[in-house]
């Protein structure tokens, strides 16, 4: 079983910083690539980040020079630091993986609970 774990969420005031967490844990896989999603009230889901195995990162443009995605592979962790926060980032934000089957190699993918980010101006 696949399990995620998001942390890290909280109040901060307009142009402070966070760090969101994302734990993977499990066996029977591995990750290939994790991703930040984020929704605030009232609009869709969308994706903020994301990470491939091998490194390479995709932004929002809304968050591009504010936010960096990292992956730690040896703790199968991926973290987002989100500088230069703005209320329009006040959302809960979900993190999720891609991941592929060790056996049979299908892919499958799973979602962690979400995170309440608030950015007060």
């Amino acid at each position: 079983q696949v399990q995620l774990v998001g942390s890290g969420g909280g109040l901060v005031q307009a142009g402070g910083s966070l760090r969101l967490s994302c734990a993977v844990s499990g066996s029977g896989f591995s990750i290939n690539t994790v991703s930040w999603y984020r929704q605030a009230p009232g609009k869709q889901r969308e994706l903020v980040a994301g990470i491939s195995s091998a490194g390479s990162t995709n932004y929002a443009d809304s968050v591009k020079g504010r936010f960096t995605i990292s992956r730690d592979n040896a703790k199968n962790t991926v973290d987002l630091q989100m500088n230069s926060l703005k209320p329009e980032d006040t959302a809960v934000y979900y993190c999720n993986a891609i991941l592929i089957r060790s056996i049979g190699g299908s892919f499958l993918t799973s979602w962690s609970q979400g995170t309440q980010v608030t950015v007060s101006s």
